[in-house]
C-alpha cells in the first residue's frame, strides 16, 4: 500500500469515526427524548400507575409497563424509593423492581428495528435485543416464587441497608456526564414542541425519539462494520468476548460510567446486527449491564436520609442482590445459561421471516399483557 492510499484510508476512517460518534450521540439524545416525552405527556402523573399494586403479580406488571414507557429503570426505581419512603411495604415494591428489569429492555428492541430492511442483520440484531428479555423473564420465573415463599431478597436487602444507613453519602449524581451532554438538545426539542397542546406535545417527542433511534442505528451499524476490522475488531473482541467473567465485568463498569443500562446494551445491538460481534459475545456484557445499573442506584441511595431511610434504602440493594443472584444462578447451570440464547435465536428467526411477529412480541410482552392484568386488578 503506497503512502497516498494509506493517507486516504486514514482520512476515511477518521471521518467514519466522527460519524459514529455523532450517531451514538444522536442515539443517546433519542433515548432521552422518549423519557422526557413520557414525563411531559403524563404531566407528573406517572406515580399514579403504581397505585394499582394490589398484589405481587400486578406490581411486577406495573414495573414492566412503567419502565417500558419511561425508558429508565433508574427513574422507576427512584419513584419506588419515594413510595416506600411514603409507606409502601417493601415486599410490594420488590416485584416492581423485577418488572423494571424486564421493561428496560424494550430500548434494545426498538434499536434492532434499525436493521429491519436487511433480513440477516435484523435476525441477528433482534436476537441480541431479546436475549436480555429472556434472561430477565427467566430470573423472574425463578426468583419471584422464592421471594413470595421465603422473602429472601427482602432479608438480604434489609441487612445491606443497615450497613448503609448513617454512612457517608457515596452518590454518583455529580458523575453523570451523559445527562449534561444531551440535556441542551432535549430541552431545545421540548421548546420546539411546546406550541402543541398537551399531551400531544409529549407524544410527538416520543415519536421523534423512536424515529431518531431507528435512523441512527441504521447508519451507525454500516459505519461500525467498515471501521471495526483487523486490529480494531480484535481489541473489541478482547474487551467484550474474552469470556463470561470479563464480559460481565466490562458491562458492569461501562454501565456504571454511563449510568444507563439501556444505553450500554443498545450499543451492542448494531455490533451484532452487522456481524462485528456474535450473540454469545455480548450476552455476558448485557448481564453485566444489569449489575452496573444497580451499583449506581446503590451508591445514590446512600444520600437518602430521614426516619424512613432504612426502608427506602432497601430498594437499591434489592435490585443489586436480585441481579447478582440471577447471574450467578443462571450462569452456573449450563442448561439455564444457554436457554436465553436459544430462545432469542428462535424468536429472531421467526421475526426475520414475518416482521409482524417482532411488533406483536413488543406490544404483547411490554404493554398488552401487563396492561390487561393491571386493568383486571383495578
Amino acid at each position: 500500500m503506497n503512502t497516498a492510499t494509506s493517507t486516504n484510508t486514514t482520512q476515511q476512517n477518521f471521518i467514519r469515526w466522527v460519524g459514529i460518534t455523532a450517531l451514538v450521540y444522536l442515539l443517546l439524545v433519542a433515548v432521552g427524548m422518549i423519557g422526557t416525552g413520557f414525563k411531559w405527556a403524563t404531566a407528573g402523573h406517572a406515580k399514579e400507575l403504581f397505585e394499582f399494586a394490589s398484589n405481587p403479580f400486578v406490581g411486577l406488571m406495573i414495573g414492566t409497563v412503567a419502565t417500558a414507557l419511561i425508558q429508565s429503570s433508574s427513574t422507576v426505581t427512584s419513584i419506588i424509593v419515594g413510595l416506600v419512603a411514603g409507606g409502601l411495604p417493601v415486599e410490594m415494591a420488590i416485584p416492581m423492581i423485577m418488572g423494571a428489569n424486564i421493561g428496560t429492555t424494550i430500548t434494545n428492541t426498538i434499536v434492532s428495528l434499525g436493521h429491519i430492511r436487511n433480513r440477516d442483520e435484523f435476525r441477528r440484531a433482534f436476537a441480541a435485543a431479546t436475549v436480555h428479555d429472556f434472561f430477565n423473564l427467566m430470573a423472574v420465573i425463578i426468583f419471584l416464587p422464592l421471594e413470595l415463599m421465603f422473602g429472601m431478597l427482602e432479608k438480604i436487602s434489609a441487612y445491606l441497608a443497615a450497613l448503609l444507613v448513617g454512612g457517608e453519602s457515596l452518590s454518583m449524581k455529580s458523575m453523570n456526564f451523559i445527562k449534561p451532554l444531551i440535556k441542551p438538545v432535549t430541552g431545545a426539542t421540548k421548546d420546539l414542541f411546546s406550541a402543541l397542546p398537551e399531551p400531544t406535545s409529549g407524544i410527538a417527542m416520543i415519536v421523534l425519539g423512536i424515529a431518531l433511534i431507528i435512523f441512527s442505528v441504521a447508519y451507525v451499524g454500516k459505519l461500525l462494520k467498515k471501521v471495526l476490522v483487523g486490529r480494531a475488531k480484535d481489541m473489541l473482541h478482547g474487551a467484550i468476548g474474552r469470556g463470561p467473567v470479563s464480559g460481565i465485568a466490562s458491562g458492569s463498569i461501562v454501565t456504571v460510567l454511563v449510568q444507563s443500562s439501556s444505553t450500554t446494551t443498545s450499543l451492542m445491538v448494531p455490533l451484532v446486527g452487522t456481524g462485528v460481534l456474535k450473540l454469545k459475545d455480548i450476552y455476558p456484557f448485557t448481564l453485566g449491564a444489569n449489575i452496573g445499573t444497580c451499583i449506581t442506584a446503590l451508591l445514590a441511595a446512600t444520600a437518602v436520609s430521614g426516619e424512613m431511610a432504612m426502608f427506602a434504602l432497601q430498594i437499591a440493594p434489592v435490585h443489586l442482590s436480585y441481579n447478582v443472584l440471577a447471574v450467578i444462578t443462571i450462569f452456573s447451570i449450563p442448561f439455564l445459561r444457554n436457554l436465553p440464547l436459544v430462545l432469542a435465536e428462535k424468536l429472531a428467526e421467526l421475526a426475520a421471516v414475518k416482521r409482524r411477529i417482532a411488533f406483536g412480541y413488543v406490544s404483547t410482552v411490554f404493554f398488552f399483557l401487563p396492561g390487561s392484568l393491571i386493568f383486571v386488578a383495578a
